[in-house]
């Protein structure tokens, strides 16, 4: 009898460890969205949609970004940084133009992703198997580095996209 409930116990135990230390941290980032009215994400330009957009490409041309995809209403573009010999920053550009209100202007929506890769260090080897005998696994040719992602957020600096509005402004003609 005392190790049935001794045994119950340790399960009681067990099961409460389990529940307790298992438990994963949620993730609240949506919390942090505001949903703000006043947005570093847009501005508002007195052109067309069209006009806009291609003040933004000729903008994001003059600092070095490859154009990835021009439409007449919105701008695909990436640029590339290394900080450091083991780290990457790739930062992707979208911009839409669209038509605001009922005269000749335009809501111009950009957003930057930054994606951080790290150089990582990896072994490779190569094995052999023989039916009967077992498998042999060996080095093979050292040690290899591939860039690994190691992050990617949203840009919210509004100060970065309000440098960018104002030079996208001086393409506006």
């Amino acid at each position: 009898m005392s190790h049935r409930f001794a045994l119950l116990l340790l399960s009681l135990l067990l099961s409460a460890c389990s529940v307790l230390g298992g438990s994963k941290k949620k993730d609240d980032s949506y919390k942090l969205e505001s949903f703000a009215p006043d947005s570093p994400f847009e501005q508002s330009f007195e052109v067309s949609p069209t006009s806009a957009c291609e003040a933004g490409r000729r903008a994001l041309l003059s600092q070095g970004y490859l154009i990835d995809e021009a439409r007449p209403e919105f701008i695909k573009a990436r640029k590339y940084f290394q900080p450091d010999r083991s780290t990457q920053v790739q930062l992707t550009f979208s911009l839409f133009c669209l038509a605001e209100g009922e005269g000749e202007g335009a809501a111009v929506f950009a957003n930057v992703r930054q994606i951080r890769e790290e150089l990582k260090a990896g072994s490779a080897s190569t094995g052999l198997s023989v039916t009967g005998i077992g498998s042999l696994s060996l080095p093979f040719g050292g040690n290899s580095e591939s860039l690994v992602k190691v992050g990617e957020e949203t840009v919210t600096d509004a100060e970065f996209y309000g440098r960018f509005f104002a030079l996208m402004q001086s393409f506006i003609r």
